[in-house]
C-alpha cells in the first residue's frame, strides 16, 4: 500500500517539510511512500478540448490528456498511490493555481460515474475494460500553508484542496490548516504542527485498503460539515443550509449565540464525494446533453449568423 506526498510549495520549504512530515508517519505505520514536488513542473491549464473523453468513448483503457507536459507525471503518480497526502500554499485567499490547473484536468476527466458507465457498455460488448486503477478507493489528507495570521486571507485553502476528492469518491481523513506562519518562520519551529502533520499521515496510512464505512477517522478542526469539516455555509435566507464544498443540506439552529446544523444520514450519504453525488452530476450532465443537443440542431443555420460580430469582434468595435 502506497502514499504519495505531493508539494505545491518552494522545494524544502514549509509545504515539503509538512507532507514529508506526514510522509515519515505514514512510513512507521508500514506504508510505502513517494513524496513529488510540482514547483517545476509544467502542469498547463486544461483546454477543454474533450481530448480525454473521445479516448474513453473510443474504447482505449486508459485516458491521457493530449497536452504534452508534465501533468501525465502526477496523473500516474495519483493512479498508482492507495493514499494521497497533498500540501500547498495559499497566495491570495485559496490554494496556489498550480493545484487547479491539476484538478481541472484530472478530475472531470476521471469522473467516477462515467467511467462506471462506460465499462458497463464495455462488459456488455464484450471489449476491453477501463484501467481496474481508476475504480481502486483512495483515502487522503490535506495541508493548506499560509503566511497570514488573519485566517480570513486563507479561507478557502482547505476548501479548495478538497476538490480533488470529488471525481474520484476519494474520502479525506484529515486536514492541518498551517495559516499564521509568518510570524512562525518556520513549521519546525512549532512541535504541536508537526505532530498534526505526523498524525494526518498516520490516519492516512492506517486507512488503506479499508472499506469507507469501516473508516471515521478524523484527523483536524472538526468544522461544521460532517464530511469535509470545514466550516463553510451557503445561505438562501432559510435556516436550509448547504455545505458548498460537499453539496449537502443541514437545518439550521440558533440557541443564544451558539449556532448548530443537524445534518440527516441521508444528506451525508449523498455528499459530492461519494457514487450517489458523482451521479447525481453524472445524469445532470446527461440531461442537459438531451436539452442543449437538440436546440443547437435547430438552430445550426441561424448560429453562425448570430456568432459574426463576436468573431470579427475587433473588426465590429471598430466599426461602431
Amino acid at each position: 500500500m502506497k502514499v504519495l506526498g505531493i508539494s505545491f510549495g518552494r522545494r524544502n520549504q514549509r509545504s515539503d517539510v509538512m507532507v514529508k512530515e506526514a510522509l515519515f508517519a505514514a512510513k512507521a505505520a508500514g506504508a510505502e511512500v513517494q513524496f513529488i514536488n510540482t514547483v517545476r513542473m509544467d502542469i498547463g491549464h486544461c483546454r477543454a478540448c474533450d481530448y480525454c473523453s473521445r479516448l474513453r468513448d473510443k474504447g482505449e483503457t486508459e485516458i491521457h490528456c493530449c497536452m504534452k507536459d508534465d501533468y501525465h507525471i502526477l496523473e500516474e503518480a495519483c493512479l498508482d498511490a492507495d493514499g494521497i497526502i497533498i500540501g500547498a500554499p495559499v497566495y491570495a485567499v485559496g490554494i496556489v493555481g498550480q493545484f487547479k490547473n491539476f484538478v481541472d484536468r484530472f478530475g472531470p476527466s476521471h469522473d467516477r460515474a462515467a467511467l462506471i458507465e462506460e465499462n458497463k457498455k464495455r462488459i456488455e460488448a464484450g471489449k476491453p475494460e477501463l484501467d481496474p486503477r481508476y475504480f481502486k478507493d483512495r483515502y487522503t489528507g490535506y495541508i493548506s500553508v499560509g503566511g497570514a495570521q488573519t485566517h480570513n486571507w486563507v479561507s478557502l485553502g482547505l476548501p479548495m484542496l478538497d476538490l480533488f476528492s470529488f471525481s474520484f469518491c476519494m474520502k479525506c481523513v484529515g486536514h492541518v490548516d498551517a495559516y499564521d506562519q509568518g510570524r512562525t518562520g518556520h513549521p519546525l519551529f512549532d512541535p504541536e504542527l508537526m505532530k498534526k502533520c505526523a498524525e494526518l499521515g498516520k490516519a492516512v496510512a492506517e486507512s488503506l485498503g479499508k472499506p469507507y464505512d469501516e473508516v471515521d477517522t478524523w484527523v483536524g478542526e472538526e468544522g461544521v460539515c460532517p464530511v469535509c469539516h470545514n466550516p463553510l455555509l451557503s445561505m438562501n435566507g432559510t435556516t436550509h443550509v448547504e455545505c458548498p464544498i460537499c453539496g449537502i443540506w443541514g437545518d439550521l439552529s440558533v440557541d443564544g449565540d451558539k449556532v448548530k446544523v443537524e445534518w440527516s444520514e441521508q444528506e451525508i450519504a449523498r455528499a459530492r464525494n461519494t457514487n450517489i453525488g458523482i451521479y447525481e452530476h453524472y445524469n445532470e450532465i446527461q440531461n442537459m446533453i438531451k436539452v442543449c443537443v437538440p436546440k443547437l440542431v435547430a438552430n445550426k443555420e441561424t448560429l453562425p449568423k448570430m456568432m459574426e460580430k463576436y468573431e470579427k469582434f475587433e473588426e465590429t468595435i471598430e466599426n461602431m
